[in-house]
């Protein structure tokens, strides 16, 4: 752990990586390989009634306790009630904002999950500069650590992340044990992804003035950086 003014920290809760599409009063989950989530449907239909036009939100899924502590398994095997923890927005309404400066992506973010009242999307905190109080913190509450990012850093230096895990995170014993036995029960495998360095952003149709022409109209979608 460290301290630095150049950077923000905030809580690493333990779930699955996902990117919420918004787009036509819809929404889609979509996991680090590019996969569509087909559960959670609740949450996904929780997220579409936010007032947007379309959007990205970068976030986590997670099932929490009472006192607010992610719980893994209750998410892995589909028992909790799981919450989408959004931590960065990349688009918003056509707009995109993945080279504007993490500050200003974090406000936007907070601002629109602020004014939805949504219950099951929360607006990930964070703290600026003083990455070793929170650590201790996260150590002495037994959760699984803390995500280092550079304030001013873009969406495109996402691979600058650094995760400063706690050693003594109990949820953690025994999990490659655990991935190894649900690989061997068959098809329904359940695994922890890597992080995409940029995201697909494949379900957001960019507004682009209509020409006339002969030929069929082709939808564009927009692109990673």
């Amino acid at each position: 752990p460290f301290d630095h003014p150049d950077f923000l920290f905030e809580l690493k809760h333990d779930g699955f990586r996902a990117l919420a599409y918004i787009s036509g009063g819809k929404c889609e989950l979509i996991s680090r390989h590019g996969n569509t989530y087909k559960s959670f449907v609740q949450l996904k239909n929780g997220l579409a009634k936010l007032k947007v036009k379309n959007a990205i939100l970068d976030g986590e899924l997670v099932c929490l306790d009472p006192e607010g502590r992610s719980i893994f398994n209750e998410l892995l095997f589909r028992r909790g009630c799981p919450i989408f923890y959004a931590f960065d927005l990349l688009y918003l309404n056509d707009r995109d904002f993945r080279q504007l400066p993490l500050i200003q992506r974090k406000r936007r973010l907070r601002d629109l999950i602020g004014k939805s009242g949504l219950a099951d999307v929360v607006c990930g905190k964070y703290v600026e500069g003083r990455g070793i109080d929170l650590y201790n913190e996260v150590c002495e509450r037994n959760l699984e650590g803390v995500v280092a990012k550079r304030k001013n850093g873009t969406y495109a230096t996402v691979s600058g992340w650094l995760k400063i895990k706690n050693p003594h995170y109990t949820q953690a014993n025994r999990r490659h044990e655990l991935f190894d036995s649900l690989k061997s029960s068959g098809p329904r495998r359940a695994k922890l992804p890597r992080i995409p360095k940029k995201p697909p952003m494949r379900a957001i149709t960019l507004s682009r003035p209509k020409r006339r022409t002969r030929r069929r109209a082709t939808r564009h979608m927009a692109r990673p950086i």
